[in-house]
């Protein structure tokens, strides 16, 4: 099955199309850049050129495929994410680049869409469980990721299957978790929201076959994650890592600091996965936080000091 991706050389991009090799598609990532095609070619994958705000460019690099997998964005990590820049960056992508992607892959004859998407949608339910039936609490800032699902929504047919997957946040080996270990290292406060509320987590290692499952998902949104954890847990496991002896949680000034992003993150969101697995069969081989979910981050943190 010709499978293309957008986003590929990115966490979630690179983890998915190590799982699509594997099961035997044949692979092509969307790129823009001489580097993203030397990764690709790393990744051992065809690289074609084009972009997700350029949609002609999308509409060749889409033709002959059976699937398209659409991982663009650029979430900005560490002091990036407090100026308004990079934001806007990625909420472009989360809305014009998504309505770019379904329009080019319905002209191409493509017959299956999958969209990454984020759990903070959802709104703060404290202890209540949340599935995918549970209320959203869109504001402006979670907006472009409500919209891109949209566009998603309606590229669902009688013949096509749109399908969205509401990840948790990413824990791992990924730039945010490295940046919030050297942040805990450092003394710093790290914790969002209240420590008794839930997180809802992902770990790198079940990006890539989360990805894989949805391409046998009927058309329809999905929870991607691990088991539910209170933050409180999360935060000790970032400090246990480093060897400190706890870190804290943000008070007035660092929620002043991050601005109005940071509501949505500090959401209690005891969020349930069961149904994605339950229509394809994932199970995710990190069910449960613990301090090893961090082991890879470390060592790459520990390479870079030397």
């Amino acid at each position: 099955m010709r499978t293309v991706l957008t986003g590929g050389t990115g966490v979630i991009g690179r983890a998915a199309v190590a799982s699509l090799r594997r099961a035997g598609h044949d692979v092509a990532v969307v790129t823009r850049s001489p580097r993203a095609d030397r990764t690709a070619a790393a990744l051992g994958v065809v690289a074609l050129r084009g972009d997700v705000l350029d949609r002609a460019s999308l509409r060749a690099a889409f033709d002959g495929a059976h699937v398209v997998v659409n991982l663009a964005g650029r979430t900005p990590v560490g002091h990036s994410a407090l100026t308004p820049g990079p934001w806007r960056r990625q909420d472009l992508l989360r809305t014009q680049g998504v309505a770019n992607v379904v329009h080019a892959a319905r002209a191409a004859g493509v017959r299956r869409l999958v969209q990454e998407g984020v759990s903070y949608l959802y709104a703060d339910q404290g202890d209540e469980w949340i599935d995918e039936r549970s209320p959203l609490e869109i504001t402006t800032t979670t907006e472009p990721a409500a919209v891109g699902e949209s566009h998603v929504q309606d590229f669902g047919s009688c013949s096509r299957v749109g399908v969205v997957l509401r990840f948790g946040s990413i824990v791992g080996d990924d730039q945010q978790t490295r940046y919030w270990l050297r942040a805990a290292e450092a003394g710093r406060r790290i914790g969002l929201g209240h420590p008794s509320d839930w997180a809802h987590v992902v770990h790198t290692d079940d990006l890539g076959d989360a990805v894989l499952a949805a391409l046998h998902a009927p058309t329809g949104v999905y929870n991607v994650g691990a088991e539910p954890v209170q933050r409180h847990e999360l935060v000790q496991g970032y400090a246990d890592a480093m060897g400190v002896e706890s870190t804290s949680f943000m008070g007035p000034v660092g929620r002043w600091w991050i601005g109005p992003r940071y509501e949505p993150l500090a959401r209690s969101l005891r969020v349930c996965s069961d149904h994605f697995a339950s229509q394809t069969g994932w199970q995710p081989q990190r069910p449960k936080f613990d301090a090893g979910w961090l082991d890879a981050a470390l060592r790459r943190c520990a390479s870079a000091s030397r």
